[in-house]
């Protein structure tokens, strides 16, 4: 299994979600980096569960420990250690599918690839993993400070927000259960999220993500582009299906003409269809993507679907389940843009 994210600023993670504890190292991270560690919690309570009604109910406080790296509150340049202990499971809410397959779920295909599955939470298959990424991204965040990731809820189902990319108030994502900056558009969210919780159902939705003050030059031809990167990290979350950058598929239907950026005289360009990114190479524009989240995979509602033997059997979905999962895959969204950008960073300024 690949468990180690990055080349030159990583993160390397372990644990289950029903085990004692998740966990990780991260290399890479500059000496002397001032750690504010209230600052690394805070973004893990954004993606922590039981936040709020139309999340997952299961309690975890989600406290991060560092174990290394970490001297008189800044970094040494060594490994930074840290664990997170689980204290809420309950793993008997997974005994019914011990020996049942859950429909698009990864049950079938890790039995049938390690020949064995931890169905408690779905072990390494969980969201719970996603934590560890928060810290990493998190410490990415603060080795980099000019660097600024801005993550948000932008649909959920066919509610979408009004607002453009530009025009969003990045101080309004906190201010609501759902993480949309439009007001209007997140009450309609929350509601219709609630509605679908109550039919024992899920619902998707998408994140869009803005990176601002990055220099120009991040990236690397050929197959290491920032956007196949960023990419890359956006599509390894838990329900992610699909990924699209700058004008994205609607960039399909435009002209060369309508879709070129033309430069202005101080570099920068007058429209931004490329999304800071060109030739795979950031141009210092903002960089912008949407991440879809697909409905969560478990429902609680009656399905048929099959057994370890290969039966036909009937399942119903048991536990604290989200709804949705967009809300808490904000700051998972942000915390893998930020160690992309970290680990592209060290190169950068290794060529300085």
């Amino acid at each position: 299994m690949s468990n180690t994210f990055g080349k030159l600023f990583t993160l390397t993670t372990f644990g289950e979600s029903h085990g004692p504890a998740i966990g990780g190292i991260i290399d890479g991270c500059p000496s002397g980096v001032e750690l504010d560690v209230q600052a690394i919690q805070n973004e893990l309570n954004r993606r922590k569960p039981g936040q709020s009604k139309i999340v997952t109910q299961r309690k975890e406080p989600d406290e991060v420990k560092f174990l290394s790296g970490i001297f008189e509150g800044k970094t040494t340049g060594a490994s930074i250690g840290f664990i997170i202990e689980n204290v809420h499971q309950r793993s008997k809410d997974y005994s019914h599918i011990k020996d049942t397959y859950r429909p698009s779920h990864a049950d079938y295909t890790y039995t049938q690839k390690y020949g064995n599955r931890d169905y408690r939470g779905g072990g390494r298959t969980s969201a719970r993993e996603t934590a560890n990424w928060v810290v990493g991204g998190a410490v990415a965040k603060q080795a980099f400070p000019e660097i600024k990731i801005h993550a948000y809820t932008s649909s959920v189902g066919n509610i979408f927000m009004e607002q453009t990319v530009d025009e969003v108030d990045f101080s309004k994502i906190e201010s609501n259960a759902v993480r949309c900056p439009d007001e209007v558009a997140a009450h309609k969210m929350i509601n219709r999220i609630l509605e679908i919780k109550k039919q024992g159902d899920t619902i998707g939705g998408t994140v869009t993500c803005v990176i601002k003050n990055v220099p120009v030059g991040l990236g690397e031809p050929i197959f290491d582009k920032l956007h196949a990167q960023l990419g890359k990290a956006m599509l390894s979350i838990n329900a992610v299906k699909g990924f699209e950058y700058g004008s994205g598929f609607k960039g399909a239907k435009m002209k060369g003409s309508e879709h070129n950026d033309l430069f202005n005289e101080d570099q920068t360009t007058k429209t931004n269809l490329s999304g800071g990114i060109q030739g795979g190479i950031s141009n210092g524009m903002d960089i912008y993507f949407n991440v879809a989240f697909k409905p969560v995979a478990t429902i609680m509602q009656h399905q048929e679907t099959i057994n370890s033997k290969g039966e036909i059997v009937e399942m119903q979905g048991k536990g604290r389940h989200d709804p949705c999962v967009v809300p808490r895959a904000v700051p998972i969204v942000e915390a893998l843009a930020a160690m992309v950008i970290a680990d592209n960073m060290k190169l950068y300024n290794s060529h300085q």
